[in-house]
């Protein structure tokens, strides 16, 4: 009751059931972990935030693991989404950065390409991998040379997909 009160005189803010924030200015990044988790930022948002792709993106898509679902929340504070992967790739490749002095996790720009390669369909080969980076995602060539392959390299056979075997190969 006493949480009613205070979120019908704008005291606070409900994110999700269970979920209340005091702060309407919390950048979604913040909030994105405590919505659902263990999670981290990663897939489309990540790459934007990471200049990867060119577009913005304003769905916060994270990361999690052994869910067996993909998750949507919409709130006050934005979109939310929520995907597996695989639990023995989840820890590697996530920092933890600050969006207004609150701390978030978020995949770095390598795990972040792993994440999308992961979920989507399987690719051809190398040449329609190329199409798909280059011309249906629109990084950059010289963007991508700059990847840490020695982590994509690690990392890939933890995905058990043909799209990271091909996407290890690229160097």
């Amino acid at each position: 009751m006493k949480l009613r009160q205070m979120t019908l005189r704008g005291e606070i803010t409900q994110v999700i059931r269970g979920l209340y924030e005091t702060d309407k200015n919390t950048p979604g990044e913040a909030l994105a972990g405590a919505i659902y988790g263990p999670s981290y930022l990663s897939f489309d948002y990540a790459l934007s935030r990471h200049g990867l792709i060119p577009e913005a993106v304003h769905l916060f898509s994270s990361a999690s693991f052994k869910k067996n679902k993909t998750k949507l929340y919409k709130t006050p504070f934005g979109e939310f989404s929520y995907s597996d992967v695989p639990p023995d790739v989840f820890p590697h490749g996530v920092n933890i950065e600050n969006a207004e002095d609150r701390p978030y996790a978020m995949a770095t720009c390598e795990k972040a390409l792993c994440d999308k390669l992961y979920k989507e369909h399987p690719i051809a080969g190398k040449r329609a991998m190329e199409t798909f980076l280059f011309e249906n995602l629109r990084i950059e060539v010289g963007d991508f040379r700059n990847l840490d392959f020695d982590f994509i390299e690690k990392v890939a056979p933890l995905y058990r997909k043909k799209n990271l075997q091909i996407l290890s190969k690229m160097r």
